[in-house]
């Protein structure tokens, strides 16, 4: 299924060179001030244009066409769709019976039969995410009171993003990064113990962000290798403040009051120029894959965005269960 949350519910639909991605956003409050002029700044941080990104380029303005009148949201589901106009399909024709190394193409073609959209990716395509981030800015009005920022800290195994960019398009190469992601002004009390953690609900969406490897929170992996008396937090004050913050901001899987800190590691670009061998499916026998068309060097460089989206989206929802279950 390509939905998620319990009362803050998100369907995304379409595919990257389909007529048009969207989504549609369930349990939204009525009343909310919304305007297409909200999506511009989340928008345009996702697009590519940067060195290292595709050179596909798409107006990607939204179109609100459900829940919405006089400017605010209605309480009926929210629809948001985005029309493709950039696409060249042609680029594609040789993913049919030959699939990428890393890529969805196989298990996508085998999932569903050969009727996949092999298309730029598809429905599996990154293109998906910019249902992500038009849900993300609504999320955002629902939780005004949590501020959420990411960054990329690390690309090609470099702190110097530019460096890494650049070598790596010089070997006809793509490489991957790790995304930092801080959200605070978080009450404490969101998520629940084991399923519905807090920890849960966001590495769930997470996941959901194509070429997405890896998630840790805190100190993460650190913590294995240090002692209790070095890895516990200290409660300083009666809010909830603590003197370090391996934890994350979540304990328990209850968001404790600090800031919720993670990082996820976004995996190296399946598409490149370098020739790789791969099965062609028509003739059962290995082949040689030189990919076409216009892609990411580094695909990190737009995953930020997308993480504070799916954050404001876990924590939109975690917040709404956290209000019905107090009856507020």
């Amino acid at each position: 299924m390509n939905t998620f949350g319990r009362i803050y519910r998100i369907s995304i639909f379409g595919e990257s060179h389909g007529p048009l991605v969207g989504v549609t956003i369930d349990g939204i409050p009525p009343g909310i001030k919304l305007s297409p002029s909200d999506f511009t700044s989340d928008l345009l941080r996702r697009k590519s244009g940067r060195k290292g990104t595709t050179p596909r380029t798409e107006d990607d303005i939204p179109e609100i066409v459900a829940g919405w009148f006089n400017e605010h949201t209605t309480g009926a589901p929210l629809t948001i769709i985005f029309r493709n106009n950039n696409t060249k399909s042609k680029d594609y024709n040789k993913l049919r019976d030959i699939p990428r190394p890393g890529h969805s193409d196989f298990v996508a073609h085998s999932k569903f039969d050969g009727y996949n959209d092999y298309r730029g990716g598809g429905h599996f395509s990154g293109r998906l995410t910019l249902a992500l981030v038009a849900a993300g800015v609504v999320a955002k009005k629902v939780i005004p009171q949590i501020s959420i920022a990411a960054k990329l800290i690390e690309a090609g195994g470099k702190t110097d993003i530019d460096l890494a960019i650049e070598e790596a398009q010089k070997q006809n190469d793509s490489i991957g990064g790790i995304v930092e992601c801080v959200a605070t002004g978080i009450p404490i009390g969101l998520g629940e113990p084991f399923f519905d953690s807090a920890e849960s609900v966001i590495s769930h969406l997470a996941f959901a962000i194509p070429a997405i490897k890896g998630i840790e929170f805190g100190s993460g992996f650190a913590a294995s290798r240090m002692k209790g008396s070095e890895h516990n937090d200290s409660i300083i004050e009666s809010s909830g403040k603590t003197a370090t913050n391996n934890a994350g901001g979540i304990t328990g899987g209850i968001t404790n009051g600090n800031p919720l800190v993670f990082r996820i590691a976004v995996k190296p670009t399946s598409s490149i120029s370098k020739p790789q061998q791969t099965l062609n499916i028509k003739t059962g026998k290995v082949d040689t894959l030189t990919v076409e068309g216009r892609h990411d060097t580094c695909i990190a460089l737009r995953v930020p965005v997308v993480a504070e989206a799916i954050t404001a989206i876990a924590l939109a929802d975690l917040l709404l269960v956290e209000k019905a279950r107090k009856n507020r």
